[in-house]
């Protein structure tokens, strides 16, 4: 019978965008099919690839090279649709990796359960995605995108903890603070089918955050680690350079995210928050 992290490594081996996210969520709803069953899948154990399976489209470039547009035009706004597919393709294979690359450690089923619904629900937003730019007369790969998204994984390919701490609590807290803003782009432009799809994506990605603070606490917790300290701790290790404030501190307490974890790592840090830090 195939496991949990074969289903993983066959997601993370197919290439094509549509075809992965297909598999994705064919294999999430397998999962959650069979979960209470006398045909429940074992979690098993896998080798992942250490990158990902990649359509020869887009063309990959370093951060600094990818050409910035601005919002206010529809070429900007295809831009930006297209950036935000990207993400969200490389989200599917995190969430897949952490599967398959930590499947022997010991660990909670419920921890295998919240990311397969986090990948299936990332396969979800690229689909999403996808349609919007082909709507707009686009598609995924039109544009070049950013080279480095993949890095994180590759930092913390043995580290569990710092996995957690620089995927979900990091980078996917990250678009908690900065999809409002591409929801108002996007409604002034009323360009409807976007703006639902990118609320969806806003709702949903609050999860994924939780789950990363979830699960990082419990390992804490397992480890007597205080956790803001190990959080700290572990940014500074695979994180490459400070946090960027605005934060959406509302939105990042719903998902478990203090002030107190990402306030000190940020740069420009205010003055009110520097009394607040130091207290």
């Amino acid at each position: 019978m195939t496991t949990l992290a074969e289903m993983a490594t066959e997601v993370l081996t197919t290439a094509d965008g549509r075809e992965k996210t297909r598999l994705s969520r064919q294999h999430a709803a397998r999962w959650f099919a069979a979960r209470d069953t006398e045909a429940a899948i074992t979690v098993g154990t896998a080798s992942p690839p250490a990158q990902p399976a990649r359509p020869s489209r887009p063309e990959l470039l370093d951060p600094r090279d990818v050409p910035r547009r601005r919002t206010g035009s529809p070429e900007g706004r295809i831009a930006l649709l297209h950036a935000v597919a990207h993400i969200e393709l490389n989200a599917v294979d995190l969430h897949w990796d952490i599967i398959a690359r930590f499947s022997g450690t010991p660990l909670p089923i419920g921890f295998f359960d919240d990311w397969v619904k986090a990948a299936d629900e990332e396969s979800k937003h690229f689909n999403l995605m996808c349609d919007c730019l082909e709507e707009l007369g686009s598609h995924y790969g039109a544009l070049p995108a950013h080279a480095g998204m993949w890095r994180a994984a590759e930092d913390t390919a043995d580290d569990l903890m710092g996995r957690l701490a620089v995927v979900p609590m990091v980078l996917e807290a990250r678009g908690l603070d900065v999809t409002p803003g591409m929801i108002d782009v996007f409604r002034k432009a009323k360009a409807d089918s976007a703006v639902a799809a990118l609320e969806v994506i806003y709702a949903e990605e609050v999860h994924h955050v939780a789950y990363g603070s979830k699960w990082f606490h419990f390992l804490c917790g397992r480890h007597d680690l205080d956790p803001k300290v190990a959080f700290h701790d572990l940014v500074g290790r695979y994180f490459h350079g400070a946090l960027k404030p605005p934060f959406n501190e509302e939105k990042r307490a719903e998902a478990g995210l203090p002030p107190d974890f990402y306030w000190p790592l940020a740069d420009d840090l205010p003055p009110d928050r520097r009394r607040t830090v130091s207290k």
